[in-house]
């Protein structure tokens, strides 16, 4: 379990990096948000294909893998004050990382399949970019971010029920779980945004409390 706990505090330390890293590269260097023509769009991937490429794999492949390790390190250390709330907040976090994965996987399989029909036919593989692009944003919780809602404010419960994670880490929780699930409200989706930058603060504290909590067992084993 210790173990475990260590590897939950740096996986949680990766998806803050990873935002931190990734956002910047998505609204400032590639300008992704404001690029809303489809052709546009498809001259961004013809031109910047391995950007795209890494910033996928960064932000959805691996992301989804880590996601996992940090919901089975929390599953182990709040599961027995909490059971029932862990195992639920468990399933739907390891629900969105898979999609968070396939995500990644599909976009960046879609991309290779568009930039190779680009040559010949630009008109196709735009309209090819624009249905891939939708599955994927879809899976990517671009629509509202209501499994990563769930699985933070089920967390946060279990936290604040067991006694196991301060009172200001699981109101902050609870806090962007709601936010989270708020933003699957047609017209609130741009609350994924606050959702995103409050989880990077979320997971870095979390992830401080995985690693200091580990260090404190083993001086205290050492003591014995």
């Amino acid at each position: 379990m210790k173990n475990l706990q260590k590897l939950g505090g740096f996986a949680a330390f990766y998806l803050a990096i990873a935002y931190l890293v990734t956002i910047p590269i998505f609204i400032f260097i590639l300008d992704y948000p404001n690029i809303v023509e489809p052709s546009q769009k498809m001259d961004l991937i013809v031109n910047q294909p391995m950007l795209m490429f890494l910033t996928n794999i960064i932000s959805y492949v691996f992301f989804g893998f880590f996601l996992i390790l940090l919901n089975l390190s929390l599953y182990e250390k709040l599961k027995d004050k909490t059971p029932n709330i862990m195992k639920a907040a468990t399933v739907i976090g390891i629900i969105w990382a898979c999609l968070l994965i396939g995500s990644g996987m599909v976009a960046n399989a879609g991309m290779t399949q568009a930039i190779a029909l680009y040559q010949g036919n630009p008109v196709q593989a735009t309209t090819l970019w624009l249905g891939i692009e939708a599955v994927a944003n879809g899976m990517g919780g671009q629509n509202g971010e209501i499994l990563g809602g769930v699985m933070t404010l089920l967390i946060s419960i279990a936290g604040l029920r067991g006694g196991l994670l301060s009172k200001s880490l699981s109101y902050l929780g609870i806090i962007l779980g709601t936010v989270g699930i708020i933003s699957i409200v047609p017209g609130l989706t741009d609350l994924c945004s606050v959702f995103g930058l409050i989880q990077i603060i979320w997971f870095i504290w979390i992830g401080v409390v995985l690693l200091k909590q580990t260090q404190m067992k083993a001086v205290y084993n050492l003591r014995e």
